[in-house]
């Protein structure tokens, strides 16, 4: 089982990405599914999360710019930012907090990061 996330890229200031975070393997379900970002010199922390329900919190500064959505078909989830800044500049992780599968059940997963570069 693993997380695979892309659609990172560099950015102008005021522009979109729209990154994607697929889960593979054996996978039966998953529970909430999130967001992070740790920028250089700083530590990682929460962006956005979407529960299996559909429910969804984010942190005050994407409030209004980010979605985060998923596609349980899909096992991926997505996370639309839309009006960059360059203090959103970071490497971005996706994050499943429970998900059970042939393995067992699996607690904090995490992606392997996608770099986003919003330039001024």
């Amino acid at each position: 089982v693993q997380l695979q996330a892309s659609g990172g890229g560099l950015v102008q200031a005021g522009g979109s990405l729209r990154l994607s975070c697929a889960a593979s393997g054996s996978i039966f379900s998953i529970d909430t599914m999130g967001w992070y970002r740790q920028a250089p010199g700083k530590q990682r922390e929460w962006v956005a999360k979407i529960t299996a329900g559909g429910s969804t919190n984010y942190i005050s500064s994407a409030k209004g710019r980010f979605t985060i959505s998923r596609d349980n078909a899909k096992k991926t989830v997505y996370l639309q930012m839309n009006s960059l800044k360059p203090e959103d500049t970071a490497v971005y992780y996706c994050n499943v907090d429970r998900m059970i599968s042939a393995s067992g059940v699996l607690y904090n997963t995490w992606g392997q990061g996608t770099l986003v570069t919003v330039s001024s």
